[in-house]
């Protein structure tokens, strides 16, 4: 069975975006950049609220910037062709390899866990994530922490009335200083 991942970049006060809504402190170095290319190649399908929807926009076009680096064109070939399913109440329609929720979160994932397909199920966004973790439907929990404080915005775990037990699966600190946190749902 696929599992469903949440991954995000991090304060180390715990937020993925800060209190201006801005998160440029999550600008990757040619290392980390690197990693979340690694990171995408795992992923089968994208779960995406709308907001998040709204920033990857810039990848569905951007091949066709010129300053771009070697890195970025690989990210956007990757990324464009990735299926992706966004979950808004607001949006009409969507574009690129993308498509709109019909069900709801419980109902799109058993969906997708069901068809036949490779790669994970990533989940990206707060908003999105902390209702698939009110429902117990992540397996893994996939920080990649910066060395800032914002002091606060939208924090990276949700809060629910409910305890889960993690244990650490993986970790890697990058000469930046960043660090990844992989954490796997106890059974």
């Amino acid at each position: 069975m696929r599992s469903v991942t949440y991954s995000m970049g991090v304060s180390l006060d715990g937020y993925i975006v800060g209190p201006d809504g801005g998160f440029d402190w999550t600008a990757p170095d040619k290392e980390v950049f690197r990693f979340w290319i690694d990171e995408i190649r795992e992923v089968g399908v994208h779960l995406l609220g709308r907001r998040l929807y709204e920033t990857m926009l810039y990848w569905e076009t951007a091949d066709q910037d010129s300053s771009l680096d070697d890195a970025e064109l690989e990210w956007a070939a990757l990324w464009n062709p990735l299926p992706k399913v966004v979950f808004s109440t607001t949006l009409s329609a969507v574009q690129g390899n993308a498509r709109l929720a019909s069900g709801g979160l419980a109902e799109e994932i058993a969906r997708l866990r069901a068809e036949p397909g490779e790669g994970d199920i990533a989940i990206g966004g707060a908003t999105l994530a902390a209702e698939a973790a009110a429902l117990g439907l992540i397996d893994e929990y996939r920080a990649v922490v910066y060395p800032v404080l914002v002091g606060g915005g939208i924090p990276f775990f949700p809060r629910h009335e409910r305890r889960v037990n993690l244990e650490l699966a993986e970790t890697r600190t990058f000469n930046s200083g960043v660090v990844y946190l992989r954490y796997r749902v106890a059974s």
